[in-house]
């Protein structure tokens, strides 16, 4: 069995200029970090023309379809029934973008049969991560 979900989404970055109608993006999810998502913008949809990389919580992203949910760099809400906002905090400024619900949903869908919510536990080597976090201690 994969231990890897990629997935396409088509983002709408809101506010853009010059004025893109929707942006590809991917989430991410690997059950080797199985608390978290990551979602990734390709270098020609930033102002850096850099690949950028949002790594957040699963649970936020799940909360987030239902209601306004994030206090820190990653803030995911409701618009209306079929879009989800996602809002990204740096120093170099905010970036919003709307995607469909739907698509997120099949994502975290396909996330939730690979690690079942409440057993990401049971995927973490807490031995090896400790051993991985001594080696590079020294």
């Amino acid at each position: 069995m994969s231990t890897l979900i990629e997935q396409p989404v088509e983002a709408r970055l809101v506010a853009a200029a010059p004025r893109m109608p929707s942006i590809p993006a991917m989430l991410h999810y690997d059950r080797r970090d199985p608390f978290a998502v990551r979602m990734t913008f390709p270098a020609p949809a930033t102002l850096e023309g850099v690949e950028v990389c949002w790594t957040f919580a699963r649970e936020l992203l799940t909360a987030g379809l239902e209601s306004p949910e994030g206090q820190g760099d990653v803030r995911v809400r409701p618009y209306g029934y079929d879009r989800t906002v996602l809002e990204f905090h740096a120093p170099e400024g905010t970036a919003v973008v709307h995607v469909h619900s739907r698509e997120v949903r099949r994502f975290l869908q396909r996330t939730t049969e690979l690690v079942p919510v409440g057993l990401e536990h049971l995927q973490v080597d807490l031995d090896h991560d400790l051993a991985e976090l001594m080696r590079d201690a020294c």
